[in-house]
């Protein structure tokens, strides 16, 4: 007889949520993680005595969203942030043209509008594109467009709008624009605010983990099926289970970092082939004095002179002190990779100083390499050009009744979001279970305590 019902991969929202569920169904489960923490890509430093998300921060789109209902009946505080997803408007930003040169509002708000209209027009060759297009594609159409146009934009303001578009793909998929998809930003629509979490996000896998069989640093490497369930090999021993989710992240299943015996099908390894892993990293700056506007959300440079950091988010509020935090991903993120962080930090600050000046020199940094970390490999998926939403779902399974995947880049409406994590984990459960799941229920174990 196995030894538990189901062995769930990976402690992070997927896994996290997956195993309590399961749990308080009455089921024998074990969580296995191979890191010495739950959370996963939701990684809080505390070390300076406040939170510094590392990995996930917000959620992005506070309407309708089953996340923000659980964040909700758990009292997690947040505060509201709603740039989060490299919008062109909707909060104050500090915008820059192209030569360093601080926009007037009047000027900010003619290059949203100019945003909205070019967005639009993307928009239509989007929904008239043929298979294998690409988000640079139908973004450079839309823009020839533009520029034939009678009252045509002045070719400099075009070419700050086709910047704008290539960050604003490698912030929302870490992922150059010439790789992603056309259809790549579908399901990026935000609903409502967006918040982040004053105390760190991962409270929300640690709240739900609490009580469950968690088995750190147990780093799997062979997922067995055969006639009496699944066998889950590990470095510190095997697991036998009727079932399993697998919740680790794409990146290393592309990598093969566990191997499945007999080998996934096609229905699955397909997906796991197509969809694309990206890298995005998150710098953040800590100063002794402010020297940028109050009251602004973000800085943002255009043009030539946001060629590389081009954005930063005022992250001040949660610790208090003067900090902004920038990104490097897609080719950047790469690249950044390869520097050490007084490279990474003196780079930045250069960037910062072409707009302010003289600015004092950062008296704390935090650098993130999400791509080096053997277990993620990247930061979250993307819908690489020749795969497409359905990807996501197949990648669920089930394999042969017994295999299941959960993560991010399992859940098509919501890819590459701790939402749709979340979600992912809940039907993973759910599939096992035979039958739905009370989330009210669930949300009010997990606020009494866990199991």
């Amino acid at each position: 007889m196995p030894e538990f019902d189901t062995v769930v991969v990976g402690a992070g929202m997927a896994g996290a949520t997956a195993a309590r569920l399961l749990t308080d169904a009455g089921q024998r489960v074990v969580l296995l993680e191979a890191r010495t923490r739950v959370g996963g890509r939701m990684h809080t430093d505390r070390a300076a005595g406040f939170p510094v998300d590392l990995g996930a921060s917000w959620i992005h789109g506070i309407e309708r969203s089953p996340l923000w209902d659980l964040v909700q009946a758990l009292g997690i505080p947040t505060v509201e942030f709603t740039v989060g997803s490299f919008q062109a408007g909707g909060r104050p930003i500090a915008d820059f043209d192209g030569t360093g040169r601080r926009m007037s509002a009047a000027e900010s708000e003619r290059w949203v509008s100019e945003v909205a209209m070019a967005d639009r027009a993307v928009e239509r060759e989007i929904a008239r594109s043929s298979p294998g297009d690409t988000y640079r594609e139908v973004t450079e159409r839309a823009l020839d467009g533009l520029e034939r146009l009678e009252d045509a934009m002045d070719p400099e303001r075009i070419d700050e709008i086709r910047e704008f578009f290539r960050h604003r793909v490698e912030e929302q998929c870490g992922a150059w624009i010439g790789d992603l998809d056309a259809h790549g930003l579908d399901e990026d629509a935000i609903d409502g605010d967006e918040v982040i979490f004053p105390r760190g996000y991962d409270e929300l896998p640690t709240r739900i983990a609490a009580g469950l069989d968690v088995r750190l640093s147990h780093v799997v490497n062979r997922v067995e099926r055969g006639a009496d369930g699944v066998r889950v090999d590990t470095d510190r021993g095997a697991f036998t289970a009727e079932q399993v989710v697998v919740t680790v992240p794409l990146g290393v299943l592309k990598a093969g970092g566990i191997v499945f015996d007999p080998p996934l099908p096609d229905d699955v390894a397909g997906p796991i082939d197509r969809l694309g892993m990206g890298i995005f990293n998150k710098i953040f700056l800590q100063f002794p004095e402010r020297f940028w506007e109050e009251g602004v959300y973000a800085i943002r440079a255009l043009g030539e002179s946001g060629e590389h950091w081009h954005s930063w988010y005022d992250v001040s509020a949660i610790s208090g002190r003067p900090t902004l935090l920038t990104f490097a991903a897609g080719p950047l993120g790469r690249r950044m990779q390869t520097l050490s962080d007084d490279e990474v930090v003196r780079d930045v600050a250069r960037a910062l100083g072409s707009l302010y000046g003289d600015i004092p020199a950062p008296d704390a940094q935090w650098i993130t390499r999400w791509a080096q970390d053997p277990y993620t490999l990247g930061s979250y998926s993307y819908l690489a050009n020749g795969s497409s939403h359905a990807d996501h779902d197949a990648l669920s399974g089930p394999v042969d009744g017994v295999l299941h995947f959960a993560g991010e880049a399992t859940w098509g409406a919501e890819p590459a979001t701790v939402g749709g994590a979340y979600a992912s984990g809940v039907r993973a459960a759910e599939r096992i279970l035979g039958r739905p799941v009370d989330l009210t229920a669930f949300a009010e174990g997990v606020r009494h305590g866990g199991a």
